[in-house]
């Protein structure tokens, strides 16, 4: 058994280094940020807080990035007793980050005019491989996010179909706001994004982890 444990944890020397983790993440928090922007560019939900976010921000007219913030600091509490400190911190400069670029993006591509369907699919793609590049700097975007992991940490289920779980009393929660066509896309966005993440995120596979 400790064989096994020990192929899950590379050496120091295999790690990131600093400017490698602050460039992931920079990389990856800008990817998964875009993403979001072009769901809510075609006011479609995903799952997690992020679909919450939105969902909010659909119903109240508040920013997103504010109420993106503010949805995922609870479930620091949850990462700081599961994943220590140092997760901890990562994730919540991750967190912010996501928050501060949902205002820069709509600065620098103010209002798309996009087909509904390929900026959901697009969207839910882009925010999984951002998450990914998240993961792999570990760090998460808070929140479910956070939860899943634990989950696949401690009790060996796949990130990504917990996730799925969750979206999707998220996702049924949006069809009071936006409607049972734009629920139905949703959903089929955030199957992709879970999909990308329960074939791609597998710990210890990955050197650098």
């Amino acid at each position: 058994m400790s064989t096994g444990t020990a192929e899950l944890r590379p050496s120091a020397g295999l790690r990131h280094s600093l400017a490698e983790d602050v460039f992931g993440l920079l990389t990856g928090t800008f990817v998964a940020s875009l993403g979001l922007y072009l769901l809510k560019s075609a006011h479609t939900v995903t799952g997690g807080t992020a679909g919450l976010s939105l969902l909010l921000s659909y119903a109240s007219g508040w920013s997103f990035g504010l109420l993106y913030f503010v949805t995922t600091l609870p479930f620091l509490v949850l990462a700081v007793r599961a994943k220590g400190w140092a997760f901890s911190t990562r994730t919540l400069l991750s967190i912010a980050l996501v928050a501060g670029f949902a205002y820069v993006h709509p600065l620098m591509l103010p209002e798309p005019r996009l087909n509904a369907v390929y900026a959901t699919l697009v969207g839910n793609l882009l925010t999984g491989l951002g998450m990914l590049m998240v993961f792999r700097h570990r760090s998460s975007l808070g929140g479910f996010n956070t939860l899943a992991l634990v989950a696949q940490e401690k009790l060996g289920w796949r990130a990504g179909w917990v996730q799925l779980a969750l979206d999707t009393a998220i996702i049924l929660s949006a069809l009071p706001v936006v409607g049972l066509d734009t629920v139905l896309l949703s959903a089929v966005g955030a199957a992709v994004l879970n999909v990308v993440l329960a074939l791609n995120h597998r710990p210890g596979r990955y050197l650098g982890y």
